[in-house]
């Protein structure tokens, strides 16, 4: 009866086990590749900001650049939050899983020792003899034998769960000692994060405290952004409704109705033209520096870039038009049926009007040096579209 209930508790503790080994991290390659993706960025931003300095560009780029960073920094220490908790639960699920086996240890210890004292208390083989010769019968004696050698068998089995609990017991450790020097530094990583992240926001409260002593330049270039977001805005109206609506010489133009439909149903699922930062988001945004000010609606969204960095296709189309635009540099509007994609920021062109492009061809480059930004709008007919909804 004794022997039944260690096989059940045993066969109960070791499915148990089973069941409670951690499992992998689902999301670990997840977090992996958004850290990486910060990394990057963080060490573009510091590209350009170095390159900013030395050429005296103005505080207000300096610190919509810092102040992206600081966002990534920010999500960088999440992340390292996010990781640190994933590990130590599966820290506490290893410590859980080694007290079982310990316990199993123990029991199977426990159990081993008694078998092995009965076994010393009866060592002479003469009393084994005996007990065979003492039988009633034939066949109780060949039960008696088969007793003997089924005890003899269970104490070398015995002996051998004790072993490979054992070795799974040392295994369990080491992972344990592994994780436990993960979390270690992960930590230390984390504070530097940190760190990183204080000296940041205090930059940008320095060239915060640089721009409200001269608020009347800053109003300055304010109003010229203003006044170069609105000639951009008024010639790609003018563009499109040309493409959509035809000329005043009343020529109606073709439209393609099967690009329009296939553009349409790619939402979200659209490459990004170019590699780099969003440091300007589509829509109605705020002074960093004096927070109830509003800064011209941005139709599209700008991006820090590496220095002459490729810009590609989002999809196929037309090449409708190429403008310079001040503060835009070179613009180059893609038409797909009614929608319309355009092109900022471009110090090359690799394309012509009336060209036709797929997705993926290269549009041009961006500016040479590490201060290189790209400029990017999409368009339903005569309205803009927030272009990260497109995108993938």
């Amino acid at each position: 009866m004794m022997k039944l209930r260690v096989a059940i508790f045993l066969l109960i503790a070791s499915v148990f086990l089973v069941n409670s080994v951690p499992a992998p991290a689902q999301d670990t390659k997840a977090q992996e590749s958004r850290k990486a993706r910060l990394e990057k960025e963080i060490a573009l931003l510091n590209s350009q900001l170095k390159e900013n300095s030395s050429k005296s560009s103005t505080a207000m780029n300096r610190l919509t650049l810092v102040r992206k960073k600081i966002s990534n920094r920010q999500e960088l220490v999440k992340e390292s939050d996010r990781e640190i908790a994933s590990i130590s639960r599966e820290i506490e699920l290893r410590e859980e899983q080694l007290a079982l086996l310990q316990g199993r240890l123990d029991t199977l210890s426990s159990h081993y020792s008694r078998m092995v004292r009965g076994a010393y208390k009866t060592r002479d083989p003469k009393v084994w003899y005996m007990y065979i010769l003492a039988s009633d019968d034939l066949s109780q004696a060949f039960r008696r034998i088969g007793y003997l050698r089924d005890l003899s068998a269970e104490m070398a089995r015995q002996a051998e769960k004790i072993r490979q609990t054992r070795a799974e017991i040392d295994l369990e450790n080491e992972k344990l000692r592994v994780m436990q020097a993960q979390a270690r530094e992960l930590r230390a990583q984390r504070q530097q994060e940190v760190t990183s992240l204080r000296k940041e926001e205090s930059q940008s409260d320095e060239l915060v405290r640089q721009l409200k002593k001269d608020r009347n330049r800053y109003q300055k270039d304010l109003a010229a952004k203003q006044k170069q977001v609105q000639d951009l805005n008024r010639e790609i109206e003018r563009i499109i409704r040309e493409a959509t609506r035809g000329t005043s010489k009343g020529k109606k133009p073709e439209v393609d109705y099967t690009l329009d439909a296939e553009f349409s149903k790619n939402k979200g699922r659209l490459p990004w033209p170019a590699e780099g930062v969003v440091i300007e988001k589509y829509g109605q945004n705020y002074s960093p520096v004096y927070k109830n000010v509003k800064l011209p609606f941005n139709n599209g969204v700008t991006m820090a870039v590496a220095s002459s960095a490729p810009v590609k296709a989002v999809f196929d189309g037309v090449v409708k038009q190429i403008v310079i635009m001040p503060g835009y540099n070179r613009c180059v509007l893609v038409q797909h049926g009614n929608y319309f994609t355009f092109y900022c920021k471009l110090d090359q062109v690799n394309v012509k009007a009336g060209d036709k492009v797929k997705t993926g061809d290269l549009i041009g480059h961006t500016s040479a040096g590490g201060d290189s930004q790209f400029h990017f709008q999409v368009w339903k007919g005569t309205a803009p579209q927030n272009p990260e909804n497109w995108l993938r």
